[in-house]
């Protein structure tokens, strides 16, 4: 089983700034079927809470910084994510949630499938059965 990591994106700069590049099978470890973001996140709330039963996911903060929790069913993970050039790769079966947006934190998520609520579990004790 795949575990969710951090990934270095490269980081591309002079003086006229940064440009940092996400190329599918190359960094990232699936071909990009969907992106969206999260932003306008108001002060404590959270986002996620669910897992995907054939979604990977990679997430990057563009802009700002968050929280990101991961968890397997027996072990949880906490991975802070602040620089656009560092990305999160969260393997399918993994419960995720996102949380302590800062102000004005863009959040882009890169999925290995495209939308479909039946890949979603929203329940925790329903994803515990599924990880047995």
């Amino acid at each position: 089983m795949d575990r969710p990591r951090i990934i270095q994106l490269p980081k591309n700069g002079d003086r006229r700034g940064n440009l940092s590049v996400i190329e599918q099978l190359d960094r990232i470890p699936f071909k990009i079927e969907r992106a969206f973001w999260i932003y306008d996140v108001p002060g404590g709330e959270y986002r996620g809470g669910h897992a995907y039963r054939e979604s990977e996911e990679f997430i990057v903060a563009l802009s700002g910084s968050f929280d990101v929790l991961v968890d397997d069913g027996t072990q949880k993970q906490v991975f802070s994510l602040n620089r656009s050039y560092y990305g999160l790769y969260v393997p399918k079966r993994m419960w995720r949630g996102m949380e302590n947006f800062s102000t004005n934190s863009l959040a882009l998520v890169l999925s290995s499938t495209p939308y479909d609520e039946a890949d979603y579990i929203r329940d925790y004790e329903e994803f515990k059965q599924v990880k047995r």
